[in-house]
């Protein structure tokens, strides 16, 4: 064929875990239904934190747990494009790579799973001192302010790992998860409560999946760009330059919340003390509105917070990404980065 592409097989990284290959599954997918010609193959790999499972995610200290192996088979043309969900790609890239597609995301919420013995019940009702498992900082700030009540523990291991040690011991009364997660492994009827904004802001990027490709690999950059969905992609462009301006990770409590509606972007950010006693929340939003342009020429891949998007109007982008900067630098003149380095050194 004429790209070029057609001719050999396109090789997808992921992760092993089901979660991960449900999620590549469901990209490689949507893939067949735009290019029936071409041929995909996927490629399942380990991870860092796949491995190291005995130590709280924000004790590792590493930016790219769940990535970094799957993109150095990308550096080394082992893959053409790799699969991973956007909340674990941290908001500056590894140079020479770019997101090339964000999917529709899916429900961003945080879920509630409970043991099979509290089940009907809410966070609210369960008995004092109940404890609740969850690997996130930020999900355990913000609900250890609302719910004094209980107790909160470190859980790790993947979604499967972590639904079995909830049901077959005794140690929990309920775990948190991500919704998006449990709605792709067909787990749906296991939430109990989701948790609004009013209970729980959630994670940048959560729910949202994210293509990762070559940069300069123009050919397979064309080719995943038609699953960007502009929508997600201009939320969680807000929500990463919030994240980055910030100089957020998984070692500090930082939460968002985001809304598009009748072309206003909305941006909810927070940041949250280890214990949830201190915290900024502020809300600002901005208008998306702009008509795409035909941006050939050399600036045709600008990248915005890692995010290569030419089919979003790139003023649109730019807003998005101004709104989420803005946002944080406003928290920040009101004191966030004192509550972020306090959370960090006691976290450390």
């Amino acid at each position: 064929g004429e790209n070029g592409v057609d001719s050999r097989a396109i090789r997808v990284g992921t992760r092993r875990s089901q979660l991960a290959r449900i999620q590549t599954d469901s990209v490689v997918m949507m893939l067949r239904e735009l290019y029936p010609d071409l041929r995909f193959e996927i490629v399942a790999m380990s991870t860092t934190g796949d491995k190291i499972l005995d130590t709280a995610l924000s004790k590792i200290g590493e930016k790219s747990l769940f990535t970094k192996e799957l993109e150095s088979a990308l550096e080394r043309n082992e893959v053409d494009l790799v699969v991973h969900s956007l909340k674990d790609l941290p908001t500056s890239l590894p140079p020479g790579f770019t997101i090339g597609a964000v999917c529709k995301r899916e429900n961003p919420l945080d879920a509630v799973v409970f043991h099979p013995k509290n089940c009907g019940k809410t966070l609210s009702l369960l008995p004092e001192k109940s404890v609740i498992g969850t690997s996130s900082l930020r999900r355990a700030a913000q609900l250890k302010k609302k719910f004094p009540h209980l107790e909160f523990r470190d859980i790790r291991g993947n979604l499967n790992t972590r639904l079995k040690k909830l049901d077959e011991k005794e140690d929990f009364s309920a775990i948190i998860l991500a919704a998006a997660g449990l709605k792709r492994m067909g787990w749906e009827n296991r939430i109990g409560q989701l948790l609004g904004p009013e209970d729980c802001l959630y994670a940048v990027g959560q729910g949202a999946l994210a293509v990762e490709v070559r940069a300069k690999d123009q050919e397979i950059l064309n080719m995943v760009s038609a699953l960007h969905d502009a929508d997600t992609v201009l939320c969680c462009i807000a929500e990463r330059a919030f994240m980055k301006r910030l100089e957020g990770g998984c070692s500090v409590p930082v939460a968002v919340n985001t809304l598009l509606k009748d072309d206003q972007l909305y941006l909810t950010g927070a940041v949250y003390s280890l214990d949830g006693s201190d915290s900024l929340k502020e809300t600002m939003q901005t208008g998306v509105s702009y008509p795409h342009q035909n941006e050939d020429g050399p600036n045709d891949d600008v990248q915005h917070v890692g995010i290569t998007a030419k089919n979003v109007p790139g003023q649109a982008q730019e807003a998005a990404e101004n709104l989420g900067v803005e946002l944080a630098s406003l928290l920040l003149s009101k004191g966030a980065k004192h509550i972020l380095s306090v959370a960090r050194q006691l976290n450390d």
